[in-house]
This record gives C-alpha cells, sequence and structure tokens, in this order.
C-alpha cells in the first residue's frame, strides 16, 4: 500500500525509497523546498517501515581535551580560540571505563572515546596510543556497549589496530558540504576527512559521520553534505545544531542560523537519503529546540540520541531523553543494553525503590564482569 501525504513529490520519494532506490543530489533539493508537515510524515513512515521502531542511544567521553591545533570555526577546544575551557591530557583508561559503565547503566547502547586533536599518532606519541588502546580493551571487556572512538585522522595502521580491538564504529563528522568547509576549517580539507573515514571503513568499521547545522551553510549546502555521506556509506548519521560558544569564530551570534521548521525538514530530507543509517539527534537541541519540541525530529525520521553531556558543553539527562523518545510514540533500543526505562526515569527521579534496584543491577553487572 503506497503512502500518500498528499504532497507528490514527497509521495514519489517515499515510494522509491520503500522500492529500495537510493535517492540522489536532485531528489535532495526538490525534498528540501517542500513543507515540513508532509516531508516530516513520510519520512517518519520511512523510518516506520524500514527501522525497528526504537531510538538508538550512544553517549561519550571527552577523553582528551583542548590545545587543538586546529581552527574549526565552531569548536571550543581549538588553540587558535580563547574559550576558558579545561583542558588535560589523555584520562587515565580506568576513568574512561567508569564512565562507560555510567553510560551503560543510563541506557546507552554505545559509547565513544573522544579526542580533541587532528589524530591520535601511534607512531609520533606511542605512549598514548597504548593507552588510548588499554581504553579500548577495558570498555570492550567489562561492559555490553558497543565501543566507538572519535580519534581525528588515522592511517591504515591506526585504523586496523582499532578494529582488531573491537572498535565498532568509527565517528568523523564532515560537518558540511565541501563547497561551505573551508569557510569553517582551513587547517585540514574536506577530503581528508573523507580519506579517514574511507580508512576506517576499509579496516572494518561502521561509520558514524554528520553534520552541524546552523553554521551559515545554505539548504543546497545540507543536501550535499548528506549525498557526500552517502558516497561513503555511513550506519550512523549525527545531526548537531550550532551551540554558539563565546571566543570561538562562531561565538558572536546567539543562536544557530538556522530555525527549528528547517532543522526538523533537514533531518526528514537526511531519513530519505539515508533510509537505513541512525540518523542521530546529537549536540545543541537542548539550546535551539523551544521546550514541547525536542520530540519533532523524532516524528520526522530521526532514531538515534546523543545522550548525556557533550565534549564541552551540557547535554539532556538520559531519563528527559527517554520521555522525550516515548512522547513521540517510540521506545528506547534495549537490544544491546538491556536496561528499564520506567526504572531509570524513576532513579532520575529521586525514587529510593529504583536507586536500591539499579544499585543491585549495577553489582550484579559487575560481578559477572569480573
Amino acid at each position: 500500500m503506497v503512502h500518500e501525504t498528499g504532497n507528490r513529490t514527497v509521495d514519489r520519494a517515499v515510494a522509491r525509497v520503500l522500492e529500495g532506490e537510493t535517492l540522489d543530489r536532485r531528489d535532495g533539493l526538490a525534498l528540501m523546498a517542500q513543507p515540513v508537515a508532509p516531508l516530516a510524515e513520510g519520512a517518519d513512515h520511512v523510518r516506520a517501515r524500514l527501522g525497528d521502531g526504537t531510538v538508538d542511544a550512544c553517549s561519550i567521553v571527552n577523553a582528551k581535551a583542548g590545545n587543538c591545533a586546529e581552527d574549526c570555526g565552531f569548536c571550543a577546544q581549538s588553540v587558535h580560540f580563547d574559550t576558558g575551557i579545561d583542558t588535560y591530557g589523555f584520562l587515565d583508561p580506568e576513568e574512561i571505563l567508569d564512565a562507560a559503565k555510567q553510560a551503560e547503566r543510563d541506557g546507552a547502547q554505545r559509547f565513544g572515546i573522544v579526542v580533541a586533536e587532528k589524530g591520535v599518532s601511534k607512531e609520533k606519541r606511542p605512549e598514548e596510543w597504548a593507552e588510548v588502546v588499554r581504553a579500548v580493551r577495558l570498555v570492550r571487556d567489562e561492559t555490553d556497549v558497543e565501543v566507538d572512538a572519535s580519534l581525528g585522522i588515522l592511517t591504515e595502521e591506526e585504523a586496523d589496530v582499532l578494529a582488531s580491538e573491537g572498535v565498532d564504529h568509527y565517528n568523523h563528522n564532515v560537518e558540511t558540504s565541501p563547497r561551505f568547509f573551508p569557510e569553517i576549517v582551513s587547517t585540514h580539507s574536506f577530503e581528508d576527512r573523507v580519506r579517514t573515514l574511507e580508512i576506517a571503513k576499509e579496516a572494518g568499521m561502521d561509520l558514524c559521520a554528520g553534520v552541524i547545522l546552523g553554521m551559515g551553510e545554505s539548504p543546497t549546502d545540507r543536501v550535499d553534505a548528506a549525498v557526500a555521506l552517502q558516497d561513503v556509506g555511513v550506519s550512523s548519521l549525527p545531526v548537531n545544531v550550532l551551540n554558539p560558544v563565546e571566543g570561538t569564530a562562531l561565538g558572536d551570534r546567539d543562536e544557530a542560523l538556522i530555525s527549528t521548521e528547517e532543522t526538523v525538514k533537514t533531518i526528514a530530507v537526511y531519513r530519505l537519503l539515508h533510509p537505513h543509517a541512525r540518523v542521530r539527534l546529537t549536540g545543541g537541541r537542548e539550546v535551539n529546540f523551544a521546550d514541547g519540541e525536542e520530540h519533532l525530529p523524532f516524528e520526522a525520521g530521526a532514531d538515534g540520541v546523543l545522550t548525556g553531556d557533550y565534549l564541552t558543553t551540557e547535554g539532556q539527562s538520559a531519563a528527559e531523553d527517554v520521555r522525550t523518545i516515548e512522547r513521540a510514540g517510540l521506545e528506547p533500543n534495549t537490544a544491546v543494553n538491556d536496561f528499564d526505562p520506567a526504572e531509570l526515569k524513576a532513579r532520575a527521579d529521586g525514587t529510593d525503590d529504583a536507586d536500591a534496584a539499579v544499585g543491585a543491577a549495577a553489582s550484579s553487572t559487575e560481578s559477572t564482569n569480573d
């Protein structure tokens, strides 16, 4: 049965996607010009037909903060900007494991080890590289979450090591379109980022790569970024919305240069261009969506979320994310991390019985892992 929104452009696109066809740049541009209501409805129908009806959650740890030599205009961790953030070297792997266990208790299916620099170098900083590998092993061996890494630009040898150590997904966002990228970053190229994604994929890791919306890019740039990711092939497409940080090149504005409606439209178009990927709502949603609007992307095809804090800014609690997901009529994914969403919400509300239950569950898990 053909799903009908009443918008011919959207309905034709939905039908083609469900028949197994891959939409192209022309399709993306045509869809971006459609009204948000039918576009969101069509994208949500595709998610419902091709997805599993759940929202997948990931969490991250800022494993090495600040002093990055790159000049990404949105980033508070660049040495080119005075943002006043705390800076530190690579965390003790045991601290990273503690963060992973907390993410697991909070219902995350995936846990990302993230560093702020152009790349963790096995050749130039072998001692740090050894600590990265030890952290990956600890998270892999002592939790049930999938292990993600975001370590910057990789060599083929480094990618092979990470894949052999059990890194499931490699994150390296392209941020924006090839055309707009030089407006945001000058110390490396869009092609550098794509090459690292190709290297990671060749090594056997799935790819997590996405964008930041609202930096001044055009709707065409948003489509072109998604088309570039089609060429690479991603299993997770994180969608950030700019949260301007004072001191950065983009910190002189009060908010992202994109409306809620345009954000929702973009997410819907990304669902149609990437029908089998997790379209993941990530940083900036807390400041760019008004109260009562955060569920809208999940009604427009989004089926992933980054829960908890981000690298240098506060995020949203796992319990609040569960409430948002449920408001959109979806369920948290419990396939990897078999947690109880009701228990998580009760724990956040300070219910004593829930706290005791979670404590017992955590003790049981730790005993098993030992």
